[in-house]
C-alpha cells in the first residue's frame, strides 16, 4: 500500500470512525477488496483498531479507531504528503509560466 492511500484512509477513518468498508472504498475510488487489505495492513502495523458495535439494522459493524501510534504516523505521513504536494505545485507553477511565455512569444 502506498503512502497516499494510507494518508487518505487514515484521514477518512479519523473523520468517520463508523464508516463502512464499502463507503471507504467508494470515497477512495478503490475496490472493496483493496480497502479490506489496506485496513488489515494498518491494523497489522498497529495504527488502527477495529471495534465491534451494533448499527441500527442490528447487524454487527466495526468502528475504526486510530491508535496513539497511528496518530503519530499520521502526523509524519501528513508532513511528507504536504512536502510532496508543495513540490508538485511549484513544478506546475513553473510549467504554467513556461507555457504562458511560449504562447505570448508565438502571438
Amino acid at each position: 500500500m502506498n503512502e497516499e492511500t494510507s494518508y487518505k484512509l487514515i484521514n477518512l477513518v479519523e473523520q468517520q470512525p463508523d464508516i463502512s468498508q464499502r463507503e471507504l472504498a467508494k470515497e477512495m475510488g478503490i475496490s472493496l477488496g483493496k480497502t479490506n487489505y489496506c485496513l488489515k495492513a494498518l491494523m497489522d502495523k498497529g495504527w488502527l483498531k477495529a471495534r465491534n458495535f451494533k448499527n441500527s439494522n442490528n447487524k454487527i459493524a466495526y468502528a475504526y479507531v486510530l491508535t496513539p501510534r497511528g496518530l503519530s504516523e499520521k502526523t509524519k505521513i501528513t508532513a511528507r504528503f504536504l512536502k510532496r504536494k508543495l513540490h508538485e505545485y511549484e513544478m506546475l507553477k513553473s510549467e504554467i509560466e513556461q507555457l504562458r511565455q511560449d504562447v505570448s512569444e508565438s502571438s
